[in-house]
C-alpha cells in the first residue's frame, strides 16, 4: 500500500474527507451539506477521533472516524430496537461505533479500508465494535466479516435512506488474518 494512515484532524479536513465520501458514496451537494455538520457536531464528542488515508503527496484518499457509543445518540436510538429484537440490545453497551468509513474507488481493494478500520480500533478502549453498512453482500460488508464483524440486524431503516441497513459487531481487537 502505497499510502500513509495516520491521525486526521477531522474537523480541519472535513470539506476534503466528504468529497470522498462524495464520490465514493455518490452523494450531490445536498447531502453532503447535511453530512458536514453531522460529523463536525459528532467530532465534539467525547471520544470521537478521525484517521485518514493519505498519498505520498498528501492527498486525503480515504478516512475513518468513530467514537464510544452513547445510547442516546441518534444512530442508538434506531438501531437499539432492530438489535432487542435479536437479543443484541447489549452491543450497544460499552462498544466503539465506527461511524464512517470511506475510501476513494481509485483506492479501494488495496489495503487502505482494512488499515483505518483496524487503526481506529486499536486505540479503542471498548471490548467491541458496532457499525452499519447497506444491507446487501458488498466488498464493504466481505471486508467487515474477515475482521471478525458478524450480522447483529438486518434490513435495519434509517429515515431518508432508501436502502436498508445491517448493524454489524466484532470483538477487539479485530483479526488480522487476510
Amino acid at each position: 500500500m502505497d499510502l500513509v494512515i495516520g491521525p486526521l484532524d477531522l474537523p480541519a479536513h472535513v470539506d476534503e474527507a466528504l468529497s470522498v465520501q462524495a464520490f465514493a458514496f455518490g452523494l450531490g451537494p445536498d447531502e453532503v451539506a447535511v453530512r458536514r455538520q453531522i460529523v463536525l457536531r459528532h467530532m465534539t464528542n467525547p471520544g470521537a477521533r478521525a484517521f485518514g488515508a493519505t498519498t505520498s503527496e498528501g492527498r486525503l484518499v480515504g478516512f475513518v472516524y468513530g467514537m464510544p457509543n452513547d445510547r442516546t445518540h441518534w444512530w442508538s436510538t434506531v438501531v437499539q430496537p432492530y438489535l432487542r429484537a435479536q437479543h443484541h440490545e447489549h452491543w450497544l453497551d460499552d462498544s466503539f461505533v465506527i461511524t464512517e468509513l470511506h475510501v476513494h474507488p481509485a483506492h479501494q481493494n488495496r489495503g487502505a479500508g482494512r488499515a483505518l478500520i483496524t487503526t481506529i480500533t486499536d486505540t479503542a478502549s471498548e471490548p467491541r465494535s458496532i457499525l452499519s453498512a447497506i444491507d446487501t453482500e458488498s466488498p464493504a460488508r466481505a471486508l467487515y466479516r474477515s475482521l471478525g464483524y458478524r450480522d447483529l440486524a438486518r434490513r435495519v431503516l434509517f429515515p431518508s435512506a432508501p436502502r436498508p441497513y445491517a448493524v454489524m459487531g466484532a470483538p477487539l481487537p479485530l483479526l488480522r488474518a487476510r
